[in-house]
């Protein structure tokens, strides 16, 4: 099965705790706080894997999560780093923010892509330790991993895109000129899914090319099979339009080619501008009085497209096309790279800014993550830890924060949930 779209959500490590430790041992009076930190949560990481060319195994595992770091220890030991979490992904895949939409990453070279980083370890109490507070009972949790729902987006990377008509010999062309083996009948829709194939030119010269899916009138809006695959022709530096010129099916291949060209316009008008090269095919079946080919000619060279009559089945004029596909392609730019639309932020630690404060009848409430953060690492039944958590909160202006706002001695304030008298 050929799956081209998934949504996931992901989930990096959450840091380990740090730990509140004091030296214990024999003939060793005081020996003083030795709490170490917490590990590193593990990242998730995106590479890209050349042995894929689907997105199926997104279908049914949709969860993926790093490993937690692991808590501190005594003797100043520090917990292990969560493992990162590796997930693979085709050549040409593109990774979104599933709410904004925003593409963060197109995977289309090897390098690998973090999309979400492990949350940081928290300190030990021997971090705290200090001439002032020699025997600090507190240490700093770990912060959270990032969590995200990403669309991952399959769009094939090839130079040639073989696009048209059901039925026109797009499968027969790409088995003719590659090593390619697509499904080939004599009925429509017999191709269900892209198929890739690497067509040799000379010794050490070769190109990718890709059977598109039939396209039929009204495939941009959804009919048919083709308006699926459309997305991967975005990607093709030149198009080969093959068309049926020997009227096996009833059509016009005039009116087919027409059609197809404008279903490409609907879908994005960039790929009407698209070089293409057109392959009027199944010359070998054509009747001697027709004046399909002719026809043909005529309309793709007034769009400024050459024609190459040609016979997928037998061969004839296959190998003219494909030299002037590879003269073509020397003279093209290489294949696209998306650039991301928004880049990922990632935050070492809550910053002050991050609080607000507001008023709620006659409680100060002092909400946000670095405030939760603090209140989180502070043990409120040692006296030494809550005036750690008065110092801190001072030096960051909180309370100069609190006086703008009009507190007054004695009127009570609330860090999250926690509740205290103000004094001055």
């Amino acid at each position: 099965m050929f799956v081209d779209v998934a949504q996931i959500k992901i989930k990096s490590g959450r840091g380990g705790d740090g730990r509140v430790s004091f030296h214990r041992e024999k003939y060793i009076a005081a020996g003083g706080p030795d709490g170490g930190d917490g590990g590193e949560g593990g990242d998730i990481v995106f590479v890209t894997d050349g042995h894929m060319s689907t997105l199926l195994d997104f279908r049914y595992h949709r969860k993926y999560a790093a490993e937690d770091g692991q808590p501190g220890s005594s003797k100043r030991c520090f917990g292990k780093d969560g493992a990162d979490l590796v997930i693979k992904v085709p050549y040409g895949t593109l990774i979104k923010d599933a709410e904004t939409g925003a593409l963060l990453q197109d995977m289309s070279t090897d390098r690998p892509f973090v999309a979400a980083k492990g949350g940081r370890g928290g300190w030990g109490n021997a971090h705290f330790a200090t001439p002032t507070r020699q025997a600090p009972r507190f240490a700093k949790p770990g912060l959270n991993g990032m969590e995200r729902s990403l669309i991952l987006e399959l769009k094939l990377i090839a130079d040639v895109g073989l696009i048209g008509m059901p039925n026109a010999g797009k499968s027969t062309l790409l088995s003719a000129i590659s090593a390619a083996r697509p499904k080939i009948a004599d009925y429509p829709f017999t191709t269900l899914s892209p198929n890739l194939g690497v067509v040799p030119v000379g010794e050490g010269s070769s190109f990718v090319a890709a059977d598109i899916p039939g396209i039929i009138e009204g495939a941009a809006e959804g009919a048919g099979l083709g308006h699926d695959f459309l997305r991967h022709i975005d990607r093709c530096r030149l198009l080969i339009h093959v068309v049926d010129v020997s009227g096996s099916e009833g059509r016009d291949p005039a009116e087919d080619f027409e059609i197809i060209n404008r279903e490409l316009a609907s879908y994005n008008p960039q790929l009407a501008m698209r070089p293409q090269i057109v392959a009027a095919n199944k010359c070998d079946v054509l009747p001697p009085d027709s004046d399909h080919l002719s026809h043909l000619k005529k309309q793709a060279e007034t769009m400024g497209f050459p024609v190459f009559g040609i016979s997928a089945v037998t061969g004839a004029g296959v190998s003219e096309l494909i030299q002037k596909v590879w003269l073509t392609l020397s003279g093209l730019p290489p294949v696209a790279v998306y650039a991301p639309e928004e880049k990922i932020e990632f935050e070492e630690a809550p910053e002050v800014r991050d609080i607000k404060i507001e008023k709620i009848g006659d409680v100060y409430q002092v909400s946000g993550r670095w405030p939760e953060r603090i209140v989180a690492s502070v043990n409120f039944d040692d006296y030494e830890s809550r005036m750690y958590f008065h110092k801190v909160l001072q030096n960051a202006g909180v309370f100069d924060i609190l006086e703008k706002e009009g507190v007054k001695q004695g009127d009570t304030v609330r860090v999250c949930d926690i509740e205290f008298e103000y004094v001055y």
